[in-house]
């Protein structure tokens, strides 16, 4: 059996900037991506905790140690600057993979900065 499981999460992103007039997807923090281990064009979903919204994009890197979390395209319709976002990246998995699995959790500080 092959199970989809959580590969990786940058928990309480905050969002510095959106851009409506861009064709799409979420700018991300380079150094971020990194550390959770997140490619550029890599499929994301995200969870907006100001406003409930859910959506599936890709992620295009941003300056590095920049903080930079910007909605971009359509995606600027789903929160505003300041809100609090969650970023969940997935993989497939065998089941002999996953007995000892654990996924890589981001957690940032009001600054988008690394705290764990």
């Amino acid at each position: 059996m092959i199970r989809c499981m959580l590969r990786a999460k940058i928990h309480r992103a905050i969002v510095t900037d959106s851009n409506l007039v861009y064709e799409g997807s979420l700018t991300v923090d380079e150094a971020l991506l990194a550390a959770a281990k997140i490619k550029p064009y890599e499929q994301v979903s995200v969870s907006n905790l100001n406003n409930g919204e859910r959506f599936e994009t890709y992620v295009i890197p941003g300056g590095r140690n920049s903080g930079i979390v910007c909605l971009n395209g359509p995606t600027a319709r789903k929160g505003v600057t300041g809100d609090i976002i969650i970023i969940f990246s997935y993989g497939y998995y065998p089941e002999d993979e996953i007995k000892d699995y654990f996924p890589i959790i981001i957690k940032l500080d009001e600054k988008n900065g690394i705290v764990k």
